[in-house]
């Protein structure tokens, strides 16, 4: 039996709906909502004195079951389908007396001006608005001024909707724009016995006389899981959070099918703020083989630590996922903005939700674990906040390592996923809110964090093989008492300038920075100082090297780049793409000393950029060695001008182990597990 129409213009056509209904017979046909699901937003809009009016009610039992509950009973149904209407007075004649249909185009009703409270809508927009196409629109026009004329101040237009982008911008532009209310409301879903699989949503458009002039849009989203609705400050956002909610929709649906085979990202957001609060990442192990006991678990990453590698990228959620012995795993990560009540009130908070990404024929009462390192959620206290016009928004924060070890950190919030520069802690301190403790005999507070920065400690590996390169200086001289000079560009933080300050005793450091701000945070927040040994120039560090170049040529011992570009869109985060150019490099190499050495902090996820700077580099310098950082994307490059500088790694070996017993003097802190020697040991020459 063929009941679909042959073009979408026949949604429009009374004959094809005659001939639907005839064919399709006494059994309801509902597009999509059933009672049960709406009930509960009709229920808000709906009062029991209200006259509604349902617009194309074809043969839907919705005003039946209204009837019948007792949410309404002065209802009149009208559709252009003379057949279904015989069909439904028969069905109800008898039974609801107070209710109604007739005969009659809802784009030419008969009834008069203000003649309802409710106009009710079960999908007959969503027909009636199949394309955009003129006479189309023209005739949804026609539609809306109609409901807007039989409708009461006060009253409220129900759209039951599965809200196709161009249908929802069209309701709510239209009804907006005469100064209505809108609110959209989506339909909690039924299970496995829904028939769709994208949401049902009801748009509810309360008319509001017209105000001359620009009044404020009243823009409104309710998600399913709360009453309280959340404003948006346009159609376009409104819209788009629609969408966010279809394409989750989509999401658990695959995911509740079939095994996936990229990890899946999505964000969970506050009810309140609509800022992110959780950011999830499904990863599913086809190496693990499911048991009732192992096949679905939710691992939250202690706060801070997110970071890391193995909970920041695909590889290290795969190794977890894995490692943990679970078919799938969903690794859950805290955002900063948040508060959160422990690792209880986590579990409390998204159990319902993560439900709906568990994997195919997982039972609904099935016991979800939720696990942690050390079973506690870790400790992150936000430092200070600020803009910087040249560095955007970015923060300072304390946060719990493993063990006993605290860290503070600059995060860039444009990356908020990359430690832009990290410090060791040392001494206890109560973080925000929190009581200085005496010394007793209770147990330390997992809330304190220390506050004086560990100087002796290089927290970024690229930063440990950066200093390392020093050993491919020559000369006879040991290296921490020779008389050095060294220009760093880029400051952060100040960990890199600061070790080769305070270990090498005669070193003169010269910082370009172009932030003034990053300036400012380095010596508020990471101990950072400036004297006689070391000065900061805050410049954009291609002008200073430029400017260099044409006064003073060959002063330095050694150059070290470590800025980051401010331009995502390019596939090299450090440096930006000016800064291996080469007539700047060859700048670069004018400042070098002849027997100095220029070190990279190279992070190029484009393989085809990266060749290029390659082969620019080794254009310049004819001695040019790399060392990769395992598991993170940063490449150090050490170059060098001469060709005769060149060293078998025998001999780098020896001279880091030199270096390494000379900067470990008596007396002064040495983290143990920094050996230069095994930072050189991976360096290879291109």
């Amino acid at each position: 039996m063929e009941l679909l129409p042959r073009s979408p213009a026949e949604f429009g056509s009374a004959r094809y709906w005659d001939r639907f209904f005839r064919q399709r017979g006494q059994h309801a046909f509902e597009w999509y909502g059933a009672f049960p699901e709406l009930c509960p937003v009709l229920h808000k809009y709906v009062r029991p004195r209200d006259k509604v009016l349902v617009v194309g009610c074809g043969n839907s039992e919705l005003s039946e079951q209204m009837y019948d509950v007792g949410m309404c009973e002065d209802i009149v149904n009208i559709d252009i389908s003379d057949a279904v209407i015989r069909q439904m007075q028969e069905r109800s004649g008898s039974r609801r007396p107070k209710m109604s249909y007739l005969l009659m185009d809802m784009l030419q009703m008969d009834f008069p001006d203000a003649h309802f409270q409710v106009v009710l809508d079960k999908g007959t927009l969503d027909a009636l608005l199949t394309d955009e196409e003129e006479a189309t629109l023209a005739k949804v026009d026609q539609m809306f001024a109609e409901i807007s004329r039989v409708l009461q101040v006060g009253g409220r237009y129900l759209c039951v909707s599965l809200a196709q982008a161009h249908v929802l911008k069209k309701a709510v532009e239209y009804f907006s724009q005469e100064g209505w209310v809108v609110r959209v409301h989506q339909v909690a879903g039924s299970g496995d016995n829904q028939q769709f699989v994208l949401p049902v949503f009801v748009y509810v458009m309360t008319k509001f006389r017209k105000i001359p002039g620009s009044a404020p849009q009243i823009l409104e989203i309710c998600p399913e899981e709360q009453d309280k609705p959340m404003r948006v400050e346009s159609v376009e956002r409104l819209v788009a959070a629609v969408k966010d909610r279809q394409h989750y929709a989509l999401l658990c649906s695959q995911l509740s099918k079939t095994p996936c085979r990229e990890q899946v990202s999505l964000d969970l957001c506050d009810k309140e703020s609509g800022k992110p609060r959780y950011t999830l990442h499904v990863v599913d192990s086809p190496s693990v083989k499911p048991s009732r006991e192992n096949r679905f678990a939710i691992f939250i990453i202690p706060q801070g630590r997110e970071t890391e590698w193995l909970f920041g990228t695909e590889e290290g959620r795969r190794q977890l996922a894995t490692s943990a012995g679970f078919g799938r795993l969903v690794t859950v990560a805290l955002h900063r903005e948040q508060h959160y009540e422990g690792m209880a009130g986590i579990q409390v908070e998204l159990s319902g939700k993560v439900m709906e990404l568990a994997p195919p024929g997982l039972p609904a009462r099935q016991q979800v674990p939720f696990l942690s390192v050390g079973g506690d959620i870790g400790v992150r206290a936000v430092r200070h906040c600020d803009t910087s016009p040249l560095s955007g928004e970015f923060v300072v924060e304390d946060v719990k390592g493993d063990g006993t070890c605290y860290f503070r950190r600059l995060i860039f919030l444009r990356n908020r996923n990359v430690v832009q520069s990290e410090a060791r802690l040392l001494a206890p301190t109560p973080l925000p809110g929190q009581k200085k403790r005496r010394k007793d005999k209770k147990k330390p507070n997992p809330a304190e964090s220390p506050a004086a920065i560990d100087k002796s400690y290089l927290c970024c590996e690229h930063h440990k093989a950066m200093v390392a390169g020093l050993c491919l200086l020559g000369g006879p001289d040991p290296l921490p008492g020779a008389s050095l000079a060294v220009l760093v560009v880029g400051l952060g933080g100040g960990s890199l300038p600061l070790f080769i300050h305070d270990y090498f005793s005669q070193a003169h450091v010269a910082v370009v920075e172009i932030d003034p701000s990053m300036l400012e945070v380095a010596t508020r927040w990471f101990g950072f100082s400036q004297g006689d040994r070391m000065q900061v120039h805050v410049s954009d560090g291609l002008d200073y090297v430029a400017k260099l170049a044409s006064e003073a040529p060959a002063q330095y011992d050694a150059i070290m780049f470590d800025v980051d570009s401010k331009d995502l869109t390019v596939g090299m985060s450090c440096p930006p793409p000016a800064f291996v150019e080469k007539p700047f490099l060859q700048k670069v190499k004018t400042i070098l000393k002849p027997e100095g050495i220029f070190v990279l902090n190279l992070v190029c996820r484009d393989a085809r950029l990266k060749e290029s700077v390659l082969a620019t580099l080794r254009d310049v310098f004819p001695l040019l060695y790399t060392r990769r950082i395992e598991g993170e994307v940063n490449e150090i490059l050490f170059c060098q001008p001469s060709p005769e500088g060149r060293r078998d790694p025998a001999e780098l070996g020896a001279r880091a182990r030199a270096l390494e017993g000379a900067l470990r003097e008596p007396g002064r802190p040495w983290d143990s597990s920094y050996v230069l020697a095994d930072m050189l040991q991976a360096v290879k020459i291109l």
